[in-house]
């Protein structure tokens, strides 16, 4: 969130990415944290796809988040990465659906993890210690941000101003603000990963609507062999319309 460099902190996360996302991590929903990419990615931008009006969006419908969860989800996402010059927001390309299906998902639910007594902290390197699923974890993290919120300024994060969002948020990270239901490092990072990974993740999870993110990076997709374009484009720029999931089925 923040950069004490830079004097825009709504735009600098999404130059940094940019710079740092590791391409082949788009494939799927990504790991935590992103493979530092060659900074020649930058000479593959082009515009992104022009947004469609509101009018032709379809409205969410949400099969985890209940109607304050998703406002809080909605505000968060488009203050990590909103729209701007360099490419869509996270809001527009679906980021929220995508977190919804994952927290409604076996992930979301922990069913891969060892959910039973005793619980000790853990070291960092240990990973997720705590008792409660990711989707409990997130729940619970919404209801106690929104909490200091209205205690701070007497209205729900998503009511918020964008600087006050950003405030707020700058705050979790920097873990300013001490939750009292769940360690704010944790929630902060998994709504940060989430966000993250629901833009660039292949669309067939929810997120990165009209493959977006990939085109705005020049990320080719998946399924595809250049063996035979080596040659005829060495040392030179090569795009090629995006490939996902879905358009291998």
């Amino acid at each position: 969130m923040t950069d004490e460099n830079n004097a825009e902190p709504k735009t600098v996360n999404r130059r940094a990415w940019l710079k740092l996302i590791g391409a082949g991590a788009a494939t799927g929903v990504l790991p935590a944290g992103a493979a530092a990419a060659n900074d020649s990615m930058g000479a593959m931008h082009h515009p992104a796809p022009k947004a469609a009006s509101p009018a032709d969006e379809p409205v969410p419908v949400y099969e985890f988040l209940n109607g304050d969860e998703a406002a809080f989800v909605e505000a968060a996402i488009d203050t990590f990465i909103p729209p701007d010059e360099v490419g869509p927001g996270a809001l527009e390309l679906g980021v929220a659906v995508f977190i919804d299906r994952q927290l409604n998902s076996g992930y979301g639910r922990g069913d891969r993890m060892y959910l039973q007594g005793p619980f000790i902290e853990g070291t960092p390197e240990q990973g997720y210690q705590l008792r409660m699923t990711p989707s409990e974890l997130f729940r619970n993290g919404i209801l106690d941000v929104n909490a200091h919120v209205r205690d701070k300024y007497k209205r729900t994060f998503d009511a918020l101003s964008e600087e006050d969002r950003i405030a707020v948020l700058t705050q979790l990270e920097k873990r300013e603000i001490q939750l009292p239901t769940v360690p704010t490092e944790i929630f902060f990072n998994l709504l940060y990963d989430l966000t993250m990974q629901g833009y660039f993740a292949d669309p067939l999870h929810g997120g990165n609507k009209g493959k977006a993110s990939w085109k705005m990076i020049g990320f080719p997709g998946i399924g595809v062999m250049y063996a035979d374009k080596i040659e005829a484009y060495r040392n030179k720029k090569y795009m090629s319309e995006p490939m996902s999931i879905q358009d291998l089925l």
